[in-house]
């Protein structure tokens, strides 16, 4: 009965692309001075589950980066610091989401048992 709860898949997964996405921030932000370096950054959760069952959503999917397409300095970086540090506070928050959902699931499921 309980051997797969959809929504533990899902904040699992959830979860798992915001770390994927935190560490692709973080390697545009180390390469914040690298001449020509693209800023990267990976396709949204809601577009991947759109397309893919819950029940298959694998981190392989959360690692396919693209380009970020963001302006260009004149050392052909495309890294811009301040929208770096966006990206990263919406990822912390989809993060802290994601924890929510899974915390407030599991309450869920023990007040349901009796616990």
């Amino acid at each position: 009965m309980f051997e797969s709860l959809e929504i533990f898949d899902l904040a699992a997964a959830r979860a798992r692309h915001a770390a994927t996405r935190q560490s692709v921030i973080a390697r545009n932000i180390a390469n914040a001075d690298t001449p020509g370096y693209r800023a990267q950054d990976i396709t949204p959760f809601e577009d991947i589950f759109d397309r893919t069952a819950p029940g298959r959503l694998s981190s392989a999917e959360f690692g396919r980066t693209h380009d970020a397409h963001s302006p260009n300095s004149p050392n052909g970086n495309s890294v811009s610091l301040e929208l770096e540090m966006m990206r990263g506070v919406e990822t912390q928050r989809d993060h802290d989401r994601a924890l929510m959902v899974y915390r407030t699931a599991m309450s869920v499921l023990r007040m349901s048992l009796g616990r």
